[in-house]
């Protein structure tokens, strides 16, 4: 039997039904390159799952078999797909697996934003009632501007659909959109900027968005606006958005992923007022995590079975 290997330490039921007539090997929950390189040198396994690490030229080579590398969801900015295209490697991704999931966080961290929900919440187990002095934001009637609502498109457009439910008005950036949904209102980056009450970021981290939102960026924005990403770190250049944040530009930023994960002790937005973080699990749903691991299965299935028929 060829062999798989997952750069996790499991993977769903569904999805290791699917695999039945391959050996499955796992990688643990924090691969380095160097432990992958192990792997595949020892197994030379003809598929990668990616759940956790990065896959590179050097993991590749060592596995000389490699048809292909699928992604446990929709970002593969941690695969080097240049490497794999120059190798004859696929790379694929379960594309709208978490699609549900990473929205409603998304809404989620909005809200909390909007309504001080964890800073009230400490309040009241301290024993203050601030009802008479505390006024949160009403979002009916708002605008939010999302950015990338085709590179990761089933969530930006699920998120835009309950924003807009809110009564909310949306705009949105994506230099790829085709037709979008009567209640998303396309606009130039300059726009989105200058119009949203708050922004969310849904686009893959590419050389050239990286730190889309920096001092520059920040500074266009309307003051107090609220900043939610649960893309990708890399879109947010972190030291910008603690002073944005510090000095009020930014009322509150609400952020599933960060530059550098997991987050390290002493980060300077730990303990920080404004800011709502959460361990990069905007995806991590029970029914998100079958969803994805039957499609990163099913995505590997159709890659090596064309392969089988050239």
């Amino acid at each position: 039997m060829s062999t798989i290997i997952v750069t996790g330490a499991d993977l769903a039921q569904q999805a290791l039904d699917l695999l039945q007539d391959h050996d499955i090997v796992y990688a643990g929950k924090t691969p380095t390159e160097e432990d992958l390189v192990a792997l595949c040198r020892l197994h030379d396994p003809v598929a990668i799952i990616v759940r956790y690490g990065k896959v590179g030229a050097a993991v590749m080579d060592a596995g000389p078999s490699l048809k292909v590398i699928s992604k446990h969801g929709s970002g593969t900015d941690t695969i080097d797909k240049a490497a794999a295209a120059q190798r004859g490697i696929e790379v694929v991704a379960a594309v709208g697996a978490n699609a549900a999931a990473v929205a409603e966080q998304a809404l989620a961290l909005l809200l909390a934003c909007a309504k001080s929900v964890v800073q009230l919440d400490s309040r009241m187990h301290c024993g203050h009632w601030d009802k008479s002095t505390h006024k949160s934001l009403e979002l009916a009637g708002r605008t939010v501007g999302l950015v990338g609502l085709v590179g990761l498109g089933a969530i930006g457009l699920r998120f835009a659909k309950m924003a807009d439910a809110l009564g909310m008005r949306v705009i949105g950036f994506d230099p790829f959109a085709g037709q979008l949904p009567g209640y998303v209102q396309a606009v130039d980056l300059d726009t989105l900027w200058r119009e949203s009450d708050a922004i969310s970021l849904h686009c893959p981290l590419t050389d050239d968005n990286r730190n889309l939102l920096d001092a520059a960026t920040l500074a266009c924005c309307r003051r107090g606006v609220i900043v939610v990403n649960t893309a990708r770190g890399g879109l947010i250049d972190e030291a910008a958005l603690l002073a944005a944040v510090q000095q009020g530009q930014v009322s509150a930023a609400g952020l599933d992923s960060f530059a550098v994960e997991p987050m390290a002790a002493g980060h300077p937005f730990l303990h920080q007022p404004g800011f709502i973080l959460s361990p990069h699990i905007g995806g991590v749903t029970s029914d998100a995590y079958v969803n994805m691991g039957v499609g990163a299965a099913r995505n590997v299935l159709a890659v090596l079975e064309r392969a089988s028929v050239s």
